[in-house]
């Protein structure tokens, strides 16, 4: 099946399975009662057709010889019933004649009669209407043609020497004849389509209500749990995914704690170190000391603020998106003059408002900035226009709308292999560990934190010829 004709949805597909499986169900058994149906139509059609070449025998038989042709001509025969009268049966039946057999010793000729008719199986002449012994005819020819669905019967009559034709066309069975088929057809589609359309939805509601805890979870750490109840199995699979959360939780927690305590407990030392180097008399080596103080501390800072920002507290709201992109454009534009017109949007942004935490927002997309300006000497920023559906920081599909940022620079790029890498805690570009050139490794880690957990995500993507693009997806 194309991938266009396949349904996205598990409730959609599991519908589609047990349809398509209801209607081959039906369809078995309506095949099976419809040519049960046919046989006992064809078998009224043949029963109506002997019924009704024996009723116009009759008009014909009881009338009298002189007025048999009007009354032949005042019958009223359905379109596929011709009679006439003739002097002898056609040509084409001579072949086909069935005389009346011989029968026991004793058998009047009347008797033998009565036989050959029951002889003729299948054929309309086997099912006269009771008649006295003078009004049955002295001879019967038929012309069964099995590839046609023709019919013919002569009868020589009793009292003369003409005979009566009557060629008929049965009408082939009809399934449809009775309206009762296709309605009931129709009736138990309908019924199990909505039937098992309203029992997959219930059913699959649990498997939503889980994807929206784990979309709720990778947005927020700290999102309320899934309800444990329904189903035994979905009860357990909620249990499951609430210990999972708060193990997950536990986990960031510790992590935080021990990166703030490091952090916090490092302040001492390295104020004390400080005074400490006010003593050094070489001026040199004291301006070393207190460099690497300084950097010191920073990393400490940059740690804290690493460990501040997962915890999540600031909380969610509405804000302009394009006055916050441009908000920190002039911002960069006011600290690097020299470069200011090289710096700004690549073209005019539209007007886009997100749901998301401010401050933390305009940190992660300030730290992007500051890196594009840093290694590529400026940086273009294009907004595009929300579009439906996408993929979340979790890798789970969203039907809401997303918008997309690219933040690009002209510098040198970066390696393929480290476009992921970078993204790791301490983990920076250069090998030198000086803070002016390579910065504490923090600030791409902090900034996947901040969009992940607004719901979006980040990649880095080398541009050509050179170059390096931030694209970042957003929540609307």
């Amino acid at each position: 099946m194309a991938d266009w004709l396949r349904p996205r949805s598990l409730a959609a597909r599991t519908s589609l399975l047990l349809i398509v499986g209801l209607g081959i169900i039906e369809a078995i058994g309506l095949t099976i009662h419809a040519l049960d149906r046919i046989d006992f139509d064809r078998r009224m059609v043949e029963q109506e057709a002997q019924n009704r070449v024996g009723m116009i025998y009759r008009s014909i038989v009881e009338t009298p010889p002189a007025d048999r042709e009007k009354e032949l001509e005042a019958l009223h025969l359905p379109p596929s019933f011709h009679a006439t009268l003739t002097p002898g049966p056609d040509p084409d039946m001579v072949d086909h004649a069935v005389d009346a057999p011989s029968g026991p010793p004793g058998m009047d000729r009347m008797e033998r009669m009565d036989r050959m008719t029951r002889m003729v199986l299948m054929h309309p002449a086997d099912n006269l209407p009771p008649l006295p012994p003078h009004l049955r005819p002295r001879h019967i020819m038929f012309q069964p043609d099995h590839h046609s669905p023709r019919r013919a019967v002569a009868f020589l009559l009793p009292d003369e020497t003409r005979w009566l034709t009557i060629h008929f066309v049965p009408p082939p069975p009809n399934l449809f004849r009775s309206p009762t088929f296709p309605t009931a057809f129709l009736l138990m589609t309908v019924a199990g389509s909505i039937l098992i359309v309203w029992g997959v939805r219930r059913l699959i509601a649990p498997v939503g209500t889980l994807a929206a805890a784990a979309e709720a979870l990778g947005r927020d750490v700290n999102a309320p749990p899934m309800p444990e109840d329904g189903p035994l199995e979905i009860a357990r699979a909620g249990r499951a995914f609430n210990t999972m959360a708060s193990r997950i939780r536990r986990f960031l927690t510790d992590r935080t704690l021990l990166l703030t305590a490091i952090g916090h407990d490092l302040r001492t030392p390295i104020t004390r170190l400080k005074l400490r180097s006010e003593f050094i008399d070489d001026d040199e080596l004291r301006g070393k000391f207190l460099a690497d103080l300084d950097e010191l501390e920073s990393m400490v800072a940059a740690t804290l603020s690493f460990g501040r920002d997962t915890s999540r507290r600031e909380p969610m709201g509405r804000l302009d998106l394009t006055a916050l992109l441009q908000t920190i454009l002039d911002e960069a534009a006011e600290t690097h003059p020299d470069i200011a017109d090289a710096i700004g949007f690549a073209e005019d942004p539209p007007t886009v408002t997100i749901h998301a935490r401010p401050v933390a927002l305009k940190r992660a997309l300030n730290n992007l900035v500051q890196n594009a300006i840093n290694y590529g000497g400026g940086v273009r920023i294009t907004l595009q226009p929300p579009r439906p559906g996408g993929t979340s920081g979790t890798g789970a599909a969203t039907d809401e709308e997303i918008v997309t940022i690219l933040i690009e620079d002209d510098g040198p790029g970066l390696p393929p292999e480290d476009l992921e890498r970078m993204f790791e805690p301490f983990v920076r570009a250069e090998s030198s560990r000086n803070r002016e050139t390579g910065g504490t490794g923090l600030g791409l880690a902090i900034t996947r934190n901040i969009i992940w957990g607004l719901g979006g995500d980040i990649r880095l993507g080398n541009r050509t010829p050179h170059g390096l693009r931030a694209t970042i997806t957003l929540v609307c």
